[in-house]
Formats: structure tokens, sequence, C-alpha cells
């Protein structure tokens, strides 16, 4: 019998593969994308602490004034951005990019440039 392939749990395990190497530090904390249909949340993390340091998502009041009638892609930009104000208002300046086993595409590229714009390094 041929059963549908699930694409959220094969994503679980790509993202549990690649954890096993990628972990944040206090010098260089993780900073982690999550995407659902129709929002993303990203986080700045400290794993030796477990503590997240900065995270902003499509679903703040501040940030969804900013994305009412864009495409999901400019909202994840401006999430990206501005998730990377607040790590430079903590004096984060450099982070390890975890796309939490999505494909480095769309969405995910878009929080990264949006990032980078923001001043942060990868």
């Amino acid at each position: 019998m041929i059963t549908k392939v699930d694409k959220n749990s094969v994503r679980q395990r790509r993202h549990a593969r690649v954890r096993k190497h990628v972990s944040g530090t206090a010098e260089t904390p993780r900073l982690n994308v999550y995407r659902s249909l129709n929002h993303i949340y990203v986080q700045v993390i400290d794993d030796v602490k477990g503590v997240t340091l900065a995270s902003a998502s499509t679903l703040e009041k501040s940030v969804r004034e900013k994305v009412a009638g864009k495409t999901k892609t400019e909202a994840a930009k401006i999430v990206g951005t501005t998730v990377g104000e607040r790590a430079k208002e903590k004096g984060i300046e450099t982070v390890v990019f975890d796309r939490g086993g999505y494909l480095y595409t769309g969405r995910v590229k878009a929080v990264a440039d949006g990032a980078r714009e923001a001043g942060l390094k990868f």
C-alpha cells in the first residue's frame, strides 16, 4: 500500500539531524525560524543557558501593523529585520542560522535577508 509522505515529519527529522551540529552560545546565539501556513516566528536563542534573547513574529501587534496587506515573503523579511534590530539592541552581532529543517528559499531566505539588513552577521 502506498502511503502519503508527511512533509512535516520529514522536516522534523532533517531539523533534528542538523541540530546535532548547530548550537547557539552566548557569543553566537542561534537564530531559529519556524514557519506555519500563515505566520512566521523567529527567535535568537542561547542554547547553553536555554534562554531566548530576542524574538519576533507576524502575530505581534507592532509587526502586524507593518505587514498588513503584504505577501507572506515580504512579511517574513519584516520579521527578520525586526528580530535583527532587537538582537542588535541586546549587543548581539553574529548568529548561527538555524533554518528549522526548511529549505533555504522563499520565506526562510527572506528572514535571513532581513536579519542581515538589520546588521546581523551569519
